[in-house]
């Protein structure tokens, strides 16, 4: 696991198509503020403990991140039908979308946007969903 302080959240895990690693990023919201006093690298764990144990997290979930994607890591690459089949084994859940998205060109609109944009909407956008 990792943590940015944009208020991304990633994990690599071997749970591919193949066995390949993917990539799994849980998306900040736009304009993502981190609670005062809360470490960027403590946050997602403060926020799970706090929800599993019924008590009040540093922030609303929703209030700090916008949507989960998964993709091949490492540059590897594989079928969307695939990577979508994976997600629904390793969550149990259905994506709202899949395909093949162009993350550059939403990381430069986040960028330019000074993090005040959606990157799942722009992912969904692209993707159809």
């Amino acid at each position: 696991m990792d943590a940015y302080v944009n208020g991304s959240q990633v994990w690599l895990r071997d749970d591919g198509p193949g066995g390949i690693a993917l990539e799994w990023r849980l998306h900040p919201v736009a304009g993502f503020r981190r609670p005062a006093g809360v470490d960027t690298y403590e946050l997602f764990s403060l926020v799970a403990l706090a929800l599993a144990g019924g008590d009040a997290p540093p922030a609303p979930p929703d209030q700090l991140w916008d949507g989960l994607e998964a993709f091949a890591a490492y540059g590897d690459e594989t079928e969307p039908s695939l990577l979508r089949s994976a997600a629904v084994e390793a969550l149990g859940l259905v994506p709202d979308a899949c395909g093949l998205a162009d993350h550059t060109a939403i990381g430069d609109e986040w960028q330019r946007a000074g993090g005040r944009t959606s990157i799942v909407e722009a992912l969904l956008s692209q993707l159809g969903g």
